[in-house]
């Protein structure tokens, strides 16, 4: 075990994913999808085929359940209307703060260092989300999947947040929970610290490169 401080290289900001290292929302998503599906009168897409899918943004969820389900990729502006307007009102409602959540951002924000929570989910939405956990108050800054031209993980959304904020990427940490985020960070020259308690599309998370991984966001580990 380490503290915050003692990390290399020493951190100058943090950008932290939302769903599956903040939020536990994989029963948001289960709930949406299940209403979208039923309005399109097609079958429901499993819960642990949703936890496998989920992280690579809104559209490529919707697709993916779409083609699992049967569904034509034809009906896809339908499903994502339908989409939109059931997450807009379950928001939050199936999800629920990761022990140790709190506890970590408070350790970080001691820093004094800029935060951004960085997502590929839409950015009313995790703007929204966080505002209802209670989570919102830590962040200076909030970027969502479609605030920039693409999404994690490429590194561009790394790149522009580390700008927004001020902070060099080689000195600005990525803290997610998939190889997304650390695809993302290494291609954008960040260092990454891994939870080990998210989704990562089904895969072990230490199969994943990082430079330090966490059971909780208030517990650091060396790699």
């Amino acid at each position: 075990m380490t503290l915050i401080s003692s990390l290399t290289p020493t951190p100058t900001g943090f950008m932290i994913d939302l769903d599956g290292t903040l939020v536990d929302t994989l029963g948001d998503f289960v709930a949406v999808l299940a209403r979208v599906t039923d309005e399109l009168r097609l079958p429901q897409a499993a819960r642990s085929f949703i936890e496998q899918t989920i992280g690579q943004g809104s559209e490529h969820l919707i697709r993916s359940v779409l083609q699992e389900v049967g569904g034509a990729q034809a009906r896809y502006d339908e499903a994502w209307a339908l989409y939109q307007r059931h997450y807009a009102v379950l928001n939050g409602q199936h999800a629920d703060v990761f022990p140790g959540v709190e506890e970590g951002l408070r350790q970080l924000r001691t820093l004094g260092v800029p935060m951004a929570c960085l997502t590929n989910k839409p950015a009313a939405f995790a703007r929204e989300l966080l505002k209802r956990k209670g989570l919102d108050r830590y962040f200076d800054h909030v970027f969502g999947g479609d605030d920039f031209e693409r999404k994690k993980p490429d590194p561009l959304p790394l790149l522009k947040t580390c700008e927004a904020m001020g902070s060099a990427p080689a000195s600005t940490w990525m803290v997610g929970d998939s190889s997304n985020d650390a695809r993302a960070a290494h291609a954008a020259g960040c260092p990454v610290a891994l939870v080990s308690y998210g989704y990562n599309h089904g895969q072990p998370i230490r199969d994943v490169p990082a430079q330090c991984y966490l059971d909780r966001l208030d517990q650091w580990l060396r790699a």
